[in-house]
């Protein structure tokens, strides 16, 4: 795999969202059978500073690159999904003002649901397990066992929340998409050429997804804040997190980085063992038409990709 450009993506509504260093494309399946793709430019906000490409500063950056652009791609995705939920309903009510356009989500909707979904994350996930271990102090723990109770109660919570939505149909179809951008991106990297064949012999996991990025968080933190004290008001701890946050993202980030880059590594296979399991419930086996879709994103960045190329020299 050395020297091939790095590709990613992530799973969207009937869909799949590929992007590169310089671009990006999302494909949806309408509900005709249509495939709708959209290309567009990785605009960076962080891209003209060089200072904030360096190790464990570049991890943050690009953390808040990458859910930037997944609302987009997600806003793209929710948008086909309306227009043809609106012309179904059409076709089913002829009179009900058939003539109308399709809505649109507008941005402000998706910074609300991107703020929004961030708060119930800190709920749910920071200050939910804070105040069960709180309860502990009832036995008399020392801060270092509150402190890794608290973060063995974290991981259990997110484990058993995947596992849970995994029950929903919605959620199924997204996973079965995360798992044929998988098969998609390990066939690109393997060199073998895009056919049902060789897409049929490859995992949907791979060690730079997002769900292996979560755990290498979910594990840090209990390392970073075992050395967390106890004392102190609650609000004043959840604040000591918050502001950690950052900095195990980093560290997450350049974990993420060297685990596509020594996936052979025995010690490395050990340290993303967990992440990979956790896979095996954000991912499910695709069927050929959703690879299809995967394959048209990735087929659009990457003549994009190389376009720019021939053109730059």
């Amino acid at each position: 795999m050395e020297n091939k450009p790095l590709y990613g993506g992530q799973a969207v509504i009937e869909g799949v969202m590929m992007r590169g260093s310089r671009y990006y494309a999302v494909a949806c399946r309408r509900a005709d059978g249509e495939i709708v793709v959209e290309q567009e430019s990785v605009e960076s906000i962080f891209k003209n500073l060089q200072w904030m490409k360096r190790p464990f500063l570049r991890g943050v950056f690009a953390l808040i690159d990458a859910l930037v652009l997944g609302m987009k791609a997600l806003k793209f995705s929710a948008d086909i999904a309306m227009e043809d939920a609106e012309k179904e309903a059409s076709r089913n009510n002829p009179s009900d003002n058939p003539s109308k356009p399709a809505g649109k989500i507008n941005d402000i909707a998706v910074g609300a649901t991107m703020v929004l979904s961030m708060a119930l994350g800190v709920g749910i996930f920071i200050i939910g397990p804070h105040l069960l271990a709180n309860l502990m102090q009832l036995l008399h723990w020392s801060p270092l066992q509150l402190n890794l109770g608290e973060g063995f109660i974290r991981l259990a919570m997110f484990v058993l929340y995947v596992a849970g939505i995994s029950y929903m149909k919605d959620i199924r179809r997204v996973w079965q998409y995360h798992g044929a951008e998988h098969k998609v991106v390990n066939t690109y990297e393997s060199g073998q050429s895009f056919t049902p064949e060789n897409f049929a012999t490859h995992s949907t996991i791979h060690p730079r997804c997002g769900t292996n990025f979560m755990m290498f968080v979910l594990v840090l933190s209990i390392i970073f804040y075992s050395f967390l004290g106890w004392g102190g008001a609650w609000y004043m701890r959840i604040l000591y997190r918050l502001l950690l946050l950052p900095v195990i993202a980093a560290v997450g980030y350049e974990l993420i980085r060297l685990s596509g880059r020594f996936r052979n590594s025995g010690f490395m296979a050990a340290v993303m063992a967990p992440g990979l399991w956790l896979q095996r419930l954000t991912t499910r086996e695709p069927d050929e038409d959703q690879v299809e879709v995967a394959q048209r994103a990735f087929d659009a960045v990457w003549e994009r990709e190389e376009s720019s190329n021939l053109e730059s020299r």
